[in-house]
């Protein structure tokens, strides 16, 4: 979830061990778990949640608490149903029977669908339908079944099979009951329908970010009416080689949201506005989108109840509901979940017909359920809180918080990860994902107590499956509990990572820190002192400068100091050691010289990580320069702060934007740039005879193509001041032309023919950088 590190609040007890290792600095939350940077370190013994609590319950009564009563009311009316038949008020008879007990959510059987879930230590549980043919949506009958121990239950699993009911528009939860003891782990609480966790969709609101909505109950439907998705006759998978790829980071609302973009309003902020923007995804160059999470997540989630962020919406959506169903507010038009899944598909399959892989950001570290001073019971916690999450059972089974958001799931429990992988593999079949890189990926290398383990269940699992074998994998190889695994992360030879080393090393060096020119070399080889082991290659190195957490490429040379009043915490969120420069003033400036310096800067870093060995990653907006002014932490704001500024893009399309469309096609003509293998010492030549000299700045080094001969030349001054380079010779019957001075102006900044370059040496300005290409 995190670039510098995670935005989140981290445990007190690791707080000093982290602020040594700036790559995994946690950043304070950007969940429910309200409060301060420690706030996770501070959960105490919370109350019970709700009322109603029952030891044994076959259906509900009249005498259901004045909880369930309220709960009741807001979701419909009440009305019990036994088995083998239906009570008198009910319009369409419904028809119980034992069921199946697999597979878990709702699926058809013959003469009817079959419910399953999963609870080992619920005493009681309760299928609520909400029937559309008995009122309207907001206001229809809720029927409720109570299941039977015996005869509805195999094993750890509730199940029932219902004839009579519609195969579509049929909303569902269920109402669990069991222990009471909270020093044992349980949170059980049968006032509140519960969404099911293999609901493939989920209905709540209609309309992102509308707080006349806010307080709309969750609930899981299905559709077997509609006909299979059309993914055409002459559809298919890009699978593009990992070598390949240059990723984009996007925010799916974020990138059409704004009237800049010039889409309709029902379409602004939705699966089909990335649709109409692919464009200009060509143009750009990427053919991989890493897309912010689009599984269900509620996004008013902060305004529960009265606290320092309850002026925000949550859009970044690193706040799990449900890991099957795709976010319903990214329909068009309000569309809804049906829509919503139908909309996704044609984005996918409008994407992969032009030639771009879909990555999913995946939050399998935490949910969106809080911690137990706040708690937010919707799902996992009301269905068996102890199978679920991590507890401590030496301190009054409290939630264990490694996700710095109030929880932590369970992930290699044997219920929870087969949870995963299903997941994982519906995404796979059902949406055609290419891909998935993985929230806080260290969590899940955490055994049931959180004690780190050398061979991950999950891990190891998601390595081998035979459905996501074609799928990259990347993992964030850090967690907010300090285990951090940039290099280390168990792959079994699939597993890419975000080299966080990469994004700390280049910015240093970038902006003129002393002593970097060596790490700087390393990282821009392909991080061989992390990745060559085994049979890892470069490409399982992703690497990056900017992402979603911290500053955008703007900022990072506009602002020394983050910059995040706007988020209510009095600047306590978000990291403080960004390795930035504002190239001498803070923030906005009309000064000509500071913007130059900046904009020198900018596409100094765009080159080095274009021509990195490894993957390179570039996040969405930096290709015109978007300021989030100097907020880096900018989860809640559902604003032009995160929006995609397209008329910004119109007026930089000339010059900024020239120049990053450029350099990322430029790489994709040039297979040495991204190589299968690390470089051996005849691939590359560095002109350096003083590594040892920590003053130095200027690094200059010849990447040889021994096919053709088609060497490239590069050099990075970070000095404050001209350097006078002597360029090598070049190839045999091959001359230098120049193809970027970062110090000049467009269009001479980058001109991909090259110009012919005369003498043998080049005058390099301060804080710019040059690339030369030999050429017959």
């Amino acid at each position: 979830m995190d670039s510098v590190g995670t935005n989140r609040t981290p445990l007190r007890s690791v707080a000093a061990a982290l602020a040594t290792r700036s790559s995994a600095l946690p950043r304070p939350h950007r969940h429910p778990a309200l409060g301060n940077r420690l706030a996770a370190a501070k959960l105490g013994i919370a109350s019970r949640c709700g009322g109603g609590y029952f030891d044994k319950v076959q259906r509900f009564d009249a005498a259901r608490s004045t909880a369930a009563k309220a709960q009741s009311r807001k979701a419909g009316k009440s009305v019990i149903e036994e088995m083998g038949h239906t009570s008198s008020d009910c319009e369409v008879p419904l028809k119980y029977s034992s069921g199946k007990a697999f597979p878990l959510g709702v699926s058809q059987v013959e003469g009817g669908l079959n419910f399953a879930i999963f609870s080992q230590h619920a005493s009681s549980v309760t299928l609520c339908l909400k029937l559309p043919e008995r009122g309207t949506q907001d206001d229809a009958q809720i029927v409720e079944f109570a299941l039977d121990r015996q005869k509805n239950k195999t094993g750890d699993i509730w199940h029932v099979s219902v004839e009579g009911l519609p195969a579509s528009g049929v909303l569902y939860g269920y109402r669990i009951n069991g222990p009471q003891g909270w020093q044992q782990g349980h949170r059980f609480d049968d006032t509140i329908i519960l969404l099911d966790p293999y609901a493939k969709l989920v209905s709540g609101r209609k309309y992102f970010g509308v707080e006349e909505d806010k307080p709309s109950q969750l609930f899981g439907t299905y559709d077997f009416d509609s006909s299979p998705f059309d993914w055409g006759d002459d559809y298919k998978l890009p699978n593009l080689p990992e070598t390949d790829l240059v990723i984009y980071e996007m925010n799916v609302r974020a990138f059409t949201a704004d009237e800049s973009s010039r889409l309709g309003s029902a379409v602004r902020g939705s699966y089909l506005g990335v649709i109409d923007k692919i464009p200009h995804l060509l143009e750009l160059g990427v053919n991989a989108v890493e897309l912010l999470p689009v599984f269900e997540f509620d996004e008013l989630e902060f305004k529960r109840f009265p606290n320092p962020r309850d002026h925000m919406v949550n859009t970044w959506g690193y706040s799990t509901i449900n890991f099957f169903a795709p976010m319903s507010r990214y329909a068009s038009a309000g569309g809804g979940p049906v829509v919503a899944s139908k909309e996704l598909k044609q984005m996918v399959k409008a994407l992969h017909n032009a030639g771009i892989e879909v990555i999913l950001d995946v939050v399998y570290n935490h949910t969106n359920e809080a911690d137990d001073a706040h708690p937010y019971l919707t799902s996992f916690r009301g269905i068996d809180n102890k199978v679920y999450y991590m507890l401590d059972l030496n301190n009054n089974a409290q939630l264990l918080n490694f996700s710095g958001c109030g929880n932590t799931l369970n992930c290699n429990h044997p219920v929870v990860k087969e949870l995963v992988l299903d997941s994982l593999r519906h995404w796979v079949k059902e949406y055609h994902i290419d891909g998935f890189r993985f929230d806080l990926a260290s969590v899940l290398c955490r055994g049931l107590d959180g004690s780190p383990l050398d061979a991950p269940p999950l891990i190891k699992e998601i390595a081998k499956d035979s459905v996501l074998s074609r799928c990259k994998i990347i993992a964030e190889p850090w967690d907010c509990g300090g285990l951090y695994l940039v290099g280390r992360f168990p792959n079994w030879d699939r597993w890419a990572e975000w080299n966080g080393q990469y994004r700390d090393d280049l910015r240093r060096f970038i902006k003129g820190d002393p002593g970097m020119k060596g790490v700087f070399a390393t990282r821009v080889s392909g991080s061989a002192d992390l990745y060559q082991v085994n049979n890892r290659k470069p490409y399982h190195g992703v690497n990056f400068i900017i992402a979603h957490d911290g500053f955008t490429l703007c900022d990072l040379v506009s602002y020394n100091s983050k910059h995040n009043d706007a988020n209510g915490e009095d600047g306590r969120d978000g990291c403080n050691d960004n390795y930035s420069w504002n190239c001498g003033v803070e923030g906005e400036t009309n000064d000509l010289n500071v913007r130059r310096l900046r904009s020198r800067q900018m596409k100094n870093f765009h080159v080095a990580l274009m021509i990195s060995q490894g993957t390179p990653m570039m996040l969405m907006g930096d290709e015109y320069g978007h300021t989030r002014y100097g907020n880096n932490n900018s989860y809640g704001h559902d604003t032009h702060i995160n929006n995609f500024q397209w008329g910004q893009l119109e007026e930089r399309k000339d010059g900024h934007f020239r120049f990053f469309s450029e350099m990322i096609k430029f790489r994709h003509n040039h297979p040495i740039l991204r190589r299968e293998r690390f470089l051996s010492k005849n691939d590359v030549t560095w002109h350096e005879d003083c590594w040892e000299n920590q003053e130095s700045k200027f690094l200059a080094f010849t990447i040889h193509d021994h096919n053709s001969g088609g060497d490239i030349y590069l050099a990075f001054n970070a000095h404050e001041y001209f350097v006078d380079a002597v360029i090598p010779p070049p190839p045999h019957h091959k001359s230098w032309s120049r193809v970027v001075d970062t110090n000049l102006e467009s269009p001479n900044d980058i001109v991909p023919e090259g110009v012919p370059l005369t003498g043998s040496g080049y005058r390099i300005a301060p804080y710019s950088s040059i690339l030369l290409k030999a050429k017959p």
